[in-house]
């Protein structure tokens, strides 16, 4: 990338009320993980939700895992620590997230009132974006055991940001290839301003895989500025959209990581380098995805500025096993959070 996983929680059973004067309670719902409230705030009625979160979890840390948190539909307000996240719902209109933690909990507040069933469905979006439900165990007893990386468990870092589905995921890494931080900004922002759903609040939605696929090749070229990558994401879009190629199932896979990363590179536009980085949000962590920027931070953080090769890199995080590359990535990301 350019510069730039938990235990189950048990089921609650909860009740759905309004704040206004008259405390209106209505009946009892038994939702997954969340304590929905309904509050009134300029005129428009929105809903808010409570997630317990693993004791091991850093909102914080996650949030600013890497660089999705700059690439809409997410905004993070750094003052506040704020993550707001656009949803496209698949039975609903569109809703915005604000999302903060507060003591081991993750606090959400809806843009507008939601269904049960789409309440349902932002739970599960924002487990999945935040990785409440990765069993990291084996990587957290890794790291208390070695006094270089005992500040992971201490902060609760390696927990990465993701999106709610792997196609959205899999197009931003395209849009990270070969180029600066600031054209990956400008193409992701052309995708989701002149593709994306509108909630009530005016933010936009990642564009669905059929919205991509209806444009025409010179959209990409002419509106999102994508360069070389535009008939990639055109014909990935009719792939997916047409039901030939199911990216979703990456996430549950059987295959073994090599051979994933071989279909992965079936895909147009991802190469070794985009392939590792999408399997660390798949919850797999063999590569490095060595780029420019991790290169030149190890210089820094291992080898006292002075430059290594790739093999020697390799070597140092080798003893890390399956968890190399999420080690790595922790390395080389340490002073993202004072």
């Amino acid at each position: 990338m350019n510069g730039q996983a938990g235990l189950p929680v048990p089921r609650r059973s909860l009740r759905l009320h309004s704040n206004r004067e008259h405390n209106l309670f209505l009946e009892a719902i038994s939702f997954d993980f969340a304590l929905p409230q309904i509050c009134r705030a300029a005129n428009t009625y929105t809903m808010e939700l409570a997630i317990s979160t693993p004791r091991d979890f850093s909102f914080k840390r996650t949030a600013i895992s890497h660089g999705w948190c700059e690439l809409l539909p997410f905004e993070l307000d750094r003052d506040n620590w704020i993550l707001r996240r656009v949803l496209d719902l698949k039975s609903d209109k569109p809703v915005t997230l604000e999302i903060s933690a507060r003591n081991r909990q993750l606090l959400i507040r809806t843009s507008r009132r939601i269904s049960q069933k789409a309440t349902k469905q932002v739970i599960a979006d924002v487990r999945h974006m935040l990785r409440l439900d990765d069993d990291m165990a084996g990587f957290y007893g890794l790291m208390a055991g070695e006094n270089e990386f005992a500040w992971v468990v201490s902060q609760g870092a390696g927990r990465m940001l993701r999106s709610p589905t792997v196609f959205e995921d899999l197009v931003k890494m395209i849009c990270t290839t070969n180029c600066s931080w600031a054209l990956t900004e400008k193409m992701v922002t052309g995708l989701v301003q002149n593709l994306g759903r509108e909630s009530n609040d005016s933010h936009r939605t990642f564009p669905t895989p059929e919205a991509m696929a209806l444009m025409p090749l010179k959209f990409y070229t002419n509106e999102v500025r994508a360069g070389y990558r535009a008939p990639y994401f055109k014909e990935l879009a009719d792939r997916v959209a047409s039901g030939d190629l199911n990216v979703e199932q990456w996430l549950h896979s059987s295959l073994a990581t090599a051979e994933l990363i071989k279909e992965m590179r079936g895909v147009k536009g991802v190469g070794p380098y985009a392939a590792e980085n999408l399997l660390k949000l798949l919850g797999r962590y063999d590569g490095l995805a060595l780029d420019s920027w991790t290169r030149a931070k190890f210089f820094t953080v291992r080898n006292n500025g002075r430059k290594a090769s790739d093999k020697k890199i390799a070597r140092y995080y080798s003893r890390f096993n399956e968890w190399r590359g999420l080690v790595l990535w922790c390395d080389v990301t340490r002073d993202w959070l004072i």
